[in-house]
């Protein structure tokens, strides 16, 4: 495990291109897969978990080659086995990989007369599967789980359409079952409690597939939950496609802007997909000085540059509606909290205890350890804003965000941070660390 101290930074300036975004990836890739004839995927992202799902569509049968772009990325051309060619006679892999492994069992469940084994490190055996292995037996498939968890064992089986309503709003869920549906006997609707990112129902649609979203609508009981249909499918043709940047890996440089002083910083190429920008929407509840350019289109999705430059930041409350739309930026929310003024509160947020780590527990122990006046609740955190934070020591827990986090804690610190496990960033953001330099950190 390494060791890494970020020290005070003097003004960070200047502009780093956000690298690709790891749950666009992911989805490109297994569809790809699921497809007839190939693809071409630009701006792949090259960290562990992206490598992870190449890895685990080869062993299904698909053909990769892997060329290197410049930024830390992959130029990949996939030939896809078709939505029904899928066969492994080897265990499955998935690493760290939460959004493979969930994603991928969907595709498998409904190949009949195939089996497939799918297991991954240790924190993939504590995160939950029932919430995709309970709806997919409702469907007909077999699923297996260890109390709950992976390793997993899927016996493919005809599965059936149903109308299944989230018990937890997560797009892992909701695209898991959508794969599922497009392998099913009539159409597969899921209804979510909040909206979820929503690039899987885009790039299906690319793809061929019929898909059908209903956002959510005010009734006299409450709002209605947002669903998606999908239809079997015969065949998927994913189009070539570039992947834009991923907002949740800019937003450790944009909040490493609006914290240390004199800061201008400027992150091109982001995606602004309406269901992944919800940081945004809580930034400018804070006052932070941000500027949003939308300049163009990728793989079907908006994208431009955000400038962050420091300033007065007040608090603020995150819950509802707001936190999926936020998930992966919340423990950058407890960050900025804490040079904030007043109590910055988020609720509503359980999921963040079944992420890469218990991620209240690591956000609360590890900003604690530094100086922040945080505690934890049941469902996320509350933030005591001091306006600064003295330094010290934060433990990884292997989560690349908590690794990134005390990162930027250490450049807006008054003595330094030292990250014990940095080398978890490199699981979403391999440049991480050398975007920072090139800031000035």
């Amino acid at each position: 495990m390494a060791r890494r101290r970020f020290v005070p930074a003097s003004a960070l300036t200047g502009a780093v291109v956000a690298p690709a975004d790891k749950s666009i990836s992911h989805r490109a890739a297994l569809i790809a897969a699921m497809g007839d004839g190939a693809c071409r995927i630009s701006r792949y992202l090259d960290a562990a978990d992206t490598r992870s799902t190449l890895g685990a569509i080869e062993s299904l049968g698909a053909a990769v080659r892997v060329d290197g772009d410049p930024g830390g990325s992959l130029s990949i051309e996939i030939e896809g086995v078709g939505l029904r060619g899928p066969r492994a006679s080897a265990p499955i892999d998935v690493g760290n990989a939460g959004t493979l492994i969930r994603l991928i069992t969907g595709w498998l469940a409904g190949q009949e007369g195939r089996s497939f084994e799918l297991d991954g490190d240790d924190s993939i055996r504590a995160r939950p599967m029932g919430r995709i292995a309970d709806p997919l037996t409702e469907m007909g498939a077999r699923i297996a789980t260890r109390d709950g968890s992976a390793p997993l064992r899927v016996e493919g089986a005809a599965l059936a359409g149903i109308d299944h309503t989230l018990a937890v709003a997560s797009a892992q869920a909701k695209s898991c079952l959508l794969f599922a549906g497009l392998l099913a006997e009539g159409s597969t609707t899921v209804r979510e409690p909040q909206p979820t990112r929503d690039h899987t129902e885009r790039m299906l649609k690319a793809a061929g597939a019929s898909i059908d979203s209903v956002p959510r609508t005010a009734l006299p009981t409450g709002p209605s939950p947002a669903a998606v249909t999908v239809e079997p499918a015969e065949r998927l043709a994913l189009p070539d496609l570039t992947v834009p940047g991923d907002l949740s890996s800019a937003a450790f440089q944009i909040a490493a802007g609006l914290l240390v002083p004199g800061s201008a910083v400027r992150v091109e190429g982001v995606g602004l997909n309406p269901t992944r920008v919800g940081l945004l929407g809580v930034l400018n509840r804070m006052g932070a000085r941000i500027e949003v350019e939308e300049t163009g289109w990728q793989a079907g999705e908006p994208v431009g540059s955000i400038t962050a430059r420091h300033g007065e930041l007040r608090a603020t409350r995150v819950s509802g509606s707001e936190v999926p739309l936020a998930i992966d930026e919340l423990p950058l929310v407890a960050l900025l909290g804490c040079f904030a003024e007043g109590e910055t509160t988020v609720a509503d947020a359980q999921e963040l205890r079944h992420k890469e780590s218990d991620r209240i527990a690591t956000v609360v122990e590890g900003l604690g350890a530094v100086g922040a006046e945080i505690e934890a609740t049941d469902d996320g955190f509350v933030v005591s804003g001091t306006g600064s934070l003295v330094g010290g020591t934060i433990e990884s827990a292997g989560d690349h965000r908590i690794a990134m986090l005390g990162a930027v804690a250490g450049l807006a610190s008054d003595r330094g941070v030292d990250v014990d496990g940095i080398e978890a960033a490199e699981v979403s953001y391999p440049g991480f660390e050398s975007d920072l330099a090139a800031l000035g950190a």
